[in-house]
């Protein structure tokens, strides 16, 4: 027991040199503030949105990933943890916060070492990611900041309706290999929350599945959603979207896009999303 002790001391200390440049990263701390790490890319984005930047002591592997994450350049000023638990222990934060589709035995190997962790499940709809907000403003001891953040989202999908009003579009949201998300889904809680309509339901998907060509095709609706333009397919998954029989009926001007870091997580970043739904639907109306 005392090697197996002795080397895993060996590995957090190696951890520690490598992620911090060879100290400790330890910044000053306001009184009474929680010091936290995230394991998400998800609550990262929350957490550098609502926190003190002395708050956070490390960000998850993929922050600095500008296709998945809205703050990819804000997570820049912040250390990267590798997703392991050595480097959180290491780190001793007060509060870990992680989603529930991070590693559970990472997880639980934190809650036996006695770390606190606070776990965010995947919001579904837009009253979910208010609630995910609220939550994120508690850990972090700043709840005005987080009202001031879902005020703008309401302002958000205020001005989203005003432009929708009586359109009644039937948008269908797809994506690579032919993926459409269904009711049960953030894409489709915006569509819906502005008063556009998800086609999902008419292919038969629910909360979500593949669909065919022919089927998207025949179902006709009036706009296809995708989170990327251009005519460039670097894999199978991608060229589903730039078949030809696809292009022909949903060229650029039938396909409202909105980048992938906007919607793949529920958060302030949503402000911009439905601001560029707006944008969207003004260019295809045109």
């Amino acid at each position: 027991m005392r090697g197996r002790h002795g080397f895993l001391s060996r590995s957090i200390a190696a951890v520690a040199f490598v992620t911090f440049g060879g100290g400790l990263w330890a910044p000053a701390l306001a009184a009474g503030l929680p010091r936290i790490a995230s394991m998400n890319v998800c609550t990262d984005q929350l957490l550098i949105t609502l926190a003190d930047p002395q708050q956070i002591l490390g960000l998850s592997r993929f922050a600095r990933d500008a296709w998945q994450s809205f703050a990819a350049d804000a997570a820049r000023r912040y250390p990267i943890l590798s997703g392991g638990a050595e480097d959180v222990l290491v780190l001793r934060p007060d509060i870990v916060v992680a989603s529930l589709f991070d590693k559970r035995s990472t997880r639980e190997l934190l809650k036996e070492k006695g770390l606190h962790l606070a776990e965010f499940a995947v919001p579904r709809n837009l009253d979910e990611v208010k609630v995910q907000i609220r939550e994120m403003g508690k850990i972090v001891g700043h709840t005005d900041r987080a009202e001031a953040e879902i005020a703008r989202l309401d302002a958000a999908i205020g001005r989203a309706r005003r432009v929708v009003t009586d359109k009644r579009y039937r948008v269908l949201p797809l994506s690579r290999r032919g993926w459409v998300s269904g009711s049960d889904s953030l894409v489709s809680s915006l569509l819906t929350e502005t008063g556009l309509f998800n086609a999902a339901g008419d292919l038969g998907v629910g909360t979500g599945g593949y669909a065919s060509l022919e089927a998207i095709v025949n179902a006709k609706p009036d706009f296809l959603l995708v989170s990327e333009a251009g005519d460039r397919a670097e894999d199978d998954g991608r060229a589903f979207l730039l078949h030809p029989a696809l292009e022909r009926v949903y060229p650029p001007a039938k396909r409202i896009v909105i980048p992938e870091r906007l919607t793949v997580c529920g958060g302030v970043m949503l402000v911009e999303a439905l601001d560029v739904l707006v944008a969207e639907l003004q260019r295809v109306e045109r």
